[in-house]
């Protein structure tokens, strides 16, 4: 409301209580400053918010999402976000508000605006509280919800509850108005969760007579902060490369389409993740983690686009220390360098980049000719008869999402299996909550991600593992009054963490017979769960697929709703078969390239150093 104008002005003789009019105050600046969406989990403290929200949506001036689980509310929260980069295309995520009461309530937000303070997604989290007189005195609900959230978030304010006086709403919509500018990242270039603590005095529910939100919740705030960042841009300076050094571009998640363009200019080899936005195209090297046991001792130079988490051979190929690493890190948060290695951190790709030399053609197809190497020994492997894999189902899922589609795909062994098999002459959008690399709230993530991709006519499916299916199980609950998602979630079953095998604890677990048990039951954590019990229970349609071309035949026909359709795989051997995978790569290299990779003209050959 411009200018100061009370809520109670705009009801005319109405004198509405302090809490719903701020409460008004806060909904009409949400709406007013371009949020779309918001998510509310009920609650007794938030009710005056409730109303608000629910007047609005009636109106058509936001979509009001609706979930008990406070939890999965925020991961929703966290895919409607995501997932509106495919309605705005390049103008990046928009903020979503989460709303909730005071106690349990707001604790139960944290994994989400974990997740969104690592992957940089833009949250509002409207805390409702009790008011400073109740705290510290055992009130109902009552705890210190200030500061909750710690160092995750961009901005934290405490909101004392409003009491009417005089330019109390407009100080309100000032707050508002600097934290959707922080959750943005509009002058830190850092996007985030931001987190506004709102206590709330008793009456909490409007006047009766009460219609919908004031009438000039359309009007734009009248704040200095976004036409004073207007103009701020990135001022990226000159960086000259020596074309002669062995370089190749590493692109983590989120690192998007650029990621590719530069390589491909430049002639780089790509070692791109597969939701790094930039897995396709003719210098992407297929299963690039394997490629680099034969060639990654003699890159010299590593341009790093996006936040790779994916693969310990990427990492220990960041840490060498006769290897030059820059950093291409938009924006003013932290920049990705576990290794504390970088040699440089760049604002944005140098201009001259761009047109710059490129790198001696042996070196890229080397590299080439090693990911297509790898790729068929792959692609026998994908296509061999027996069991059903975990990395046929993933080839399988990637096969089926074409350009238009978007794929979630959560962690641990899914997103590295699909890492593994990505083959694309053009990537689909694909989403994972690499921010913290968690598998909660997946379910939630993916139902808000295919919310959003709807807007846009874009289908979306979820490739998961039963253990992440379970951890957000109750993401499938939807109220009956609650927009309804089509999402086609594939989820792979092996009864168990099967990517702790892979790790040292299942080596120890090979080497020393006596620990297997224990490793069994604190790691791989069989469960026996029915998924087909637990869909029922939420009126979700389910399937099982016995092989791979009945997955193939279902993922072809995705239906309208929610649908859950469940592999099979076994868990044991995952271990041995990594390693012979690995073997086999290293082999077909081998054979492929038989010369001494160390006699190549050019990058990376004996003149250029180790």
């Amino acid at each position: 409301m411009s200018g100061g104008m009370s809520a109670a002005a705009q009801a005319g003789s109405l004198v509405l209580p302090p809490a719903v009019a701020a409460a008004q105050e806060i909904v009409a600046g949400l709406v007013a400053d371009g949020v779309t969406d918001v998510v509310l989990s009920p609650g007794s403290r938030s009710a005056a918010l409730a109303y608000a929200l629910a007047a609005a949506d009636e109106a058509g001036l936001l979509v009001l999402h609706v979930r008990i689980d406070e939890r999965a509310a925020a991961f929703l929260a966290l895919g409607l976000s995501r997932g509106s980069q495919t309605v705005d295309g390049a103008g990046g995520p928009r903020p979503v508000a989460v709303v909730t009461t005071s106690g349990t309530a707001a604790a139960n937000l944290h994994p989400a605006v974990l997740e969104a303070h690592h992957a940089g997604v833009p949250l509002v989290l409207l805390t409702a509280d009790r008011p400073h007189e109740l705290r510290g005195t055992g009130a109902n609900q009552t705890t210190d919800q200030v500061g909750l959230y710690g160092s995750a978030v961009r901005q934290a304010a405490d909101v004392p509850a409003p009491d009417g006086r005089p330019g109390e709403l407009r100080d309100l919509r000032a707050v508002l108005v600097r934290a959707l500018a922080g959750a943005r990242g509009t002058r830190s270039r850092h996007p985030g969760p931001v987190h506004l603590n709102v206590a709330f005095r008793e009456p909490l529910v409007p006047p009766a007579s009460l219609g919908a939100l004031p009438a000039d919740a359309h009007e734009p705030p009248a704040s200095p902060d976004r036409t004073l960042v207007a103009g701020v841009r990135d001022e990226v300076g000159p960086w000259p490369l020596d074309s002669t050094r062995a370089t190749v571009l590493v692109a983590g998640d989120g690192a998007g389409p650029d990621a590719r363009r530069l390589a491909e200019s430049r002639g780089w080899p790509l070692l791109a993740e597969a939701s790094s936005g930039a897995a396709a195209g003719s210098h992407a090297v297929a299963a690039h983690r394997l490629v680099l046991g034969a060639l990654g001792h003699r890159v010299e130079r590593v341009v790093v686009m996006g936040r790779p988490t994916l693969s310990r051979p990427v990492q220990q190929l960041l840490a060498r220390d006769d290897v030059e690493v820059l950093v291409v890190a938009p924006g003013g948060g932290p920049w990705p360098d576990a290794a504390r290695s970088a040699h440089a951190i760049l604002p944005g790709v140098p201009a001259g980049w761009w047109s710059g030399p490129t790198g001696d053609r042996a070196w890229l197809d080397a590299w080439r000719g090693a990911g297509e190497a790898a790729r068929k020994v792959v692609a026998e492997r994908v296509s061999a008869p027996g069991p059903t894999t975990p990395l046929a189902v993933a080839a399988a899922v990637a096969e089926a999402s074409g350009p238009e589609d978007v794929l979630v795909v959560g962690s641990s062994n899914p997103v590295r299996d699909l890492d593994l098999v990505v083959d694309w002459a053009v990537s689909p959008l694909v989403l994972a909550n690499r921010g913290l690399a968690g598998i909660d709230g997946m379910l939630s993530t993916a139902t808000g991600v295919a919310l959003a991709a709807a807007r846009a006519g874009r289908r979306t499916r979820a490739l998961v593992g039963d253990l992440t299916f379970l951890h957000d199980v109750g993401g499938l609950l939807r109220g009956p009054h609650e927009p309804a998602a089509d999402l086609q979630v594939v989820v792979v079953n092996d009864d168990g963490g099967s990517i702790f095998a892979t790790l040292e604890y299942g080596a120890l677990a090979e080497e020393a017979p006596a620990t297997a048990s224990a490793f069994e039951r604190v790691f791989s954590t069989p469960h026996g769960a029915d998924l087909a019990a637990l869909c029922a229970g939420y009126g979700v349609r389910h399937r099982v697929v016995a092989d791979v071309p009945a997955l193939r035949s279902v993922l072809a026909r995705p239906p309208h709703g929610v649908e859950v359709v469940e592999v099979r795989v076994a868990r044991a051997g995952r271990r041995a078969d990594g390693a012979a995978l690995a073997a086999d790569v290293s082999e077909a290299i081998r054979r492929a390239l038989p010369r001494d990779l160390d006699d190549l003209d050019g990058p990376g050959g004996a003149g250029h150093g180790a």
